[in-house]
């Protein structure tokens, strides 16, 4: 299974790195997490038009044939168990999946156009920088419950 994060926002702070390569790293044979990040470009009041180019960048990033999920505050909330089940139906499916985090005004008309699904990973607001390392967490622990590793508890 190879899976992608498609982020907005370039150079994150070390700890945030660390906290996705390692997650990325412990994934089990035949499964691969990515990072692809592009800039988050003019911001603000004086660029109504910057939402807009940052999608069509992040959707650049996308591999075509994955399937795509836009991770936004209004999207639908999913369990661990919920995305191991996804992440499971999609590698006997092609095998590829990218999930696509936004810029601090979210994600463009077109990105959730191009989406496949929408999630939410918490009804709080949380930083850019923080979703990637929960993201990557996710999928690891999503990987755990499908291989049967102790990492997953209930």
């Amino acid at each position: 299974m190879r899976l992608h994060l498609v982020a907005v926002g370039q150079k994150p702070p070390r700890w945030v790195r660390d906290g996705f390569e390692d997650y990325a790293r412990r994934l089990g044979r035949g499964w691969r997490l990515e990072l692809h990040e592009v800039s988050a470009g003019g911001r603000g009041d004086d660029d109504p038009h910057a939402r807009e180019r940052e999608g069509e960048r992040l959707l650049r990033a996308l591999p075509s044939r994955a399937v795509c999920v836009a991770l936004d505050e209004a999207g639908k909330l999913r369990d661990t168990r919920q995305w191991a089940r996804s992440l499971e139906r999609w590698s006997h499916e092609g095998g590829e999946a990218a999930f696509v985090i936004g810029g601090a005004d979210g994600l463009s008309e077109a990105v959730r156009e191009r989406a496949d699904a929408c999630w939410s990973l918490s009804p709080l607001t949380l930083p850019h920088m923080l979703v990637r390392v929960l993201v990557a967490e996710q999928v690891y622990r999503a990987w755990t419950l499908l291989s049967g590793h102790p990492y997953h508890r209930t």
